[in-house]
This record gives structure tokens, C-alpha cells and sequence, in this order.
């Protein structure tokens, strides 16, 4: 089971200091989603790959460690490698190899090397986002960015109590464990265990309730209506932030001029691998 804590950490680490942990929130935002977008419409491997080097770059100038972000990544792989495995077997085209029913085409080989590729690249600009920026300026950013004031309302809240989330299911499981319970333990019936890990759950929720009605209660004691709004620090991006961004921009823009220019020469990385 992952420590519980280990989101405190994660929480530490994005409040270090580095290049780019110092950039404003909203650019790093707007940063990553254009990077995914880029990503998400280039039917080349080489626009992908650049962009990777580059968050690898980057990664290096934030003072992360390559290390921890692939075990990071490597986590993340399966929720969308489990549909790119099957990309190969079920997508039309030339059959490169057989087994019985099973055949890989050619076209579906190039099309999950592209998804998985993309994903990569995806995965590693939001784990440097992640990492380099606190969840408190995560909320911050979308507020800015015009997030619906309601959802904005409800992400800077669950943002701001989930630490305290954290502390009641630490403090729980250290009394469970106190007590000589473990949910992995082969001295007691599967079933039996099971049950008290239900019972957890139940208490957490209830737990919760009773701790959103006291906030409720006291945020109206203190003026809050529909009509209120949260704090927003007001923080202007700097000549730094607006490099970076325009860092990227020109970045991605020189690649297309180089895939519409000089594709042919760049072998199989300047070849269109995307299913029409």
C-alpha cells in the first residue's frame, strides 16, 4: 500500500526552489496543456521526441530527479497502455507477423507506437506540473485561468482540507494498527477484514460530513453567501515566465516548419503513423 504521506512530500517538493518552480502557475498551466495539445495532434514521431528531450531539459533545470519521475510515470503507463497493447492486434493493414488467430499489422504497430509515445510525453509535462507546483497554486491557476467560480470554490476547498483528510486516515490507521490489524494479516478471516476495511471507509465519510458541516457553519458565521469570493493573490507573471512560454511556442513552431520542409529525410520519424 503507498504511505498516505507521501502526498505531503509530493506537496514539499513542488514548493522548492528552482527556475521553474518560480514561474507563475498559470504559465506552467498553459504550458503543459499546450505541450499535450501539440502532442495529441502530431501524426510524427519527431515533434513528440523533441518535446520530451526538452521536458527532460527542463526536468534537470527544476532539480527533480529522473529517477523518481519514471516511477512515477511507470505508475501512470498501465491506465492507457492497456488500450495501446491492443493496437497492434485489432487495427487494419499489412500483417508482419501471426500465431494462430493472432496477427500484428504494420499500421497498428506504428499507431500504438505513436499513442505511446504521445502519452509519455503527456504524462512527463504533468508530472514536472505536479512537481513544481503546490496544489494550493494549482487551484490558484484555474481560478485565474476564469474556472467556473463554483468548481473553483469546491477545488480551492478540497484542496485546502485534504491534508487534513490525510491526518484523520493516518491517525485511524495507527490505532488499527496499535491493535494488531493489518489487512494483509493471515491470522484473522479474509472476510472479517474486509469488513473492518469497510468499516474505515464508512467512518471517513462520516467523517468528513461532520467536518464540511462545521466548515460551512463556520464560514457563515463569518459573512460567507453564494455571492462570496475566494482570494486570489494577485501575482503578474514575470519577463522569465513569458521567455518560457515563448521558449515553447518557438520550440514547437520550428519543428512543424522542419516535419513540413524536411520530412522525407528524417526516415521513420518524419513518417505519418496516424489511423485515418
Amino acid at each position: 500500500m503507498v504511505d498516505i504521506t507521501q502526498i505531503m512530500r509530493f506537496d514539499d517538493l513542488a514548493s522548492k526552489n528552482s527556475p521553474i518552480h518560480n514561474l507563475e502557475g498559470r504559465i506552467k498551466l498553459i504550458s503543459t496543456v499546450f505541450i499535450i495539445l501539440v502532442c495529441v495532434v502530431s501524426k510524427e514521431l519527431f515533434i513528440p521526441v523533441v518535446l520530451e528531450i526538452f521536458l527532460l531539459i527542463v526536468l534537470k533545470l527544476a532539480n527533480l530527479s529522473y529517477w523518481d519521475s519514471t516511477k512515477r510515470l511507470l505508475m501512470l503507463l498501465p491506465f492507457g497502455g492497456a488500450i495501446i497493447i491492443f493496437q497492434p492486434f485489432i487495427q487494419p493493414g499489412n500483417i508482419i507477423w501471426s500465431y494462430s488467430w493472432l496477427h500484428i499489422t504494420d499500421f497498428g504497430l506504428n499507431w500504438a507506437i505513436l499513442l505511446l509515445v504521445r502519452m509519455i510525453v503527456s504524462l512527463t509535462a504533468i508530472i514536472i506540473y505536479s512537481s513544481t507546483t503546490p496544489l494550493q497554486e494549482m487551484a490558484s491557476s484555474f481560478r485565474k485561468l476564469k474556472m467556473p467560480r463554483d468548481l473553483a470554490m469546491i477545488l480551492s476547498i478540497m484542496v485546502r482540507f485534504l491534508f487534513l483528510f490525510v491526518d484523520e486516515l493516518a491517525a485511524i490507521r495507527k490505532s488499527q494498527k496499535s491493535r494488531n490489524f493489518s489487512i494483509h494479516g493471515k491470522n484473522t478471516p479474509y472476510k472479517w477484514r474486509v469488513k473492518q476495511v469497510g468499516y474505515t471507509i464508512g467512518m471517513m465519510f462520516l467523517k468528513a460530513y461532520e467536518q464540511g458541516e462545521r466548515v460551512h457553519k463556520s464560514m457563515v458565521s463569518r459573512g460567507f453567501s453564494d455571492a462570496s469570493e475566494m482570494f486570489d493573490e494577485k501575482k503578474s507573471p514575470e519577463k522569465s515566465d513569458y521567455i518560457f512560454l515563448l521558449t515553447i511556442i518557438i520550440i514547437v513552431i520550428v519543428l512543424e516548419i522542419i516535419i513540413f520542409k524536411y520530412a522525407g529525410q528524417l526516415g521513420y520519424f518524419g513518417q505519418n503513423l496516424a489511423i485515418n
